[in-house]
């Protein structure tokens, strides 16, 4: 199968447009992590000055202990909700980024098997066994791509239970503290 220089181009066009989605997809994921540092940045300065303020007007050590004991429980719940925000950006920047090298994978597959199959129709008489061996040489390379996409989705996937479990269990301990304090 020759390729014409129309060919080309349309596929150098799409590669920079694919190229360009990607970068954009990035740049966001960026933008909402700023984001998301910056408020919570300035919720912890906010909730400081007001921790200091609270500290400065109690009268003994034991207000000041209750005082501590009961910043313990929204402390650790913030920090578990600052988690799932940061978990919830990078997934879903990795699942869009996933998405996009899916695509391109089944483009390159069809591709590949479109030049075996014109490749195998020009092939000269008495190479038939070598055919059938490169046949399957890339039916077994689509299968392990394939396998591994599987994998990987699955790997995720129980990153994710793993990821919520973890984080439950935290703010239980958490409040099992606060409330023991």
């Amino acid at each position: 199968m020759t390729y014409t220089p129309e060919q080309f181009a349309a596929a150098n066009k799409a590669n920079v447009e694919a190229l360009a989605s990607l970068s954009s997809q990035a740049f966001g994921s960026f933008e909402k992590l700023v984001e998301l540092n910056l408020a919570t940045s300035k919720a912890a300065l906010t909730e400081s000055f007001t921790q200091v303020q609270a500290a400065l007007g109690v009268k003994n050590p034991q207000e000041l202990l209750a005082l501590q004991a009961a910043a313990v429980q929204p402390a650790v719940e913030k920090s578990v909700a600052y988690g799932r925000d940061l978990y919830s950006i990078a997934s879903s920047t990795g699942a869009e980024l996933a998405k996009a090298i899916e695509g391109k994978a089944a483009e390159v597959q069809k591709t590949v098997s479109t030049v075996v199959d014109n490749a195998v129709k020009n092939a000269p008489a008495g190479t038939d066994s070598a055919v059938a061996m490169f046949k399957s040489a890339v039916a077994a390379s689509q299968n392990a791509i394939e396998s591994a996409q599987t994998a990987a989705k699955q790997a995720v996937e129980l990153a994710e239970t793993n990821f919520t479990a973890v984080t439950d269990q935290v703010v239980s301990a958490a409040a099992a503290v606060s409330k023991k304090a």
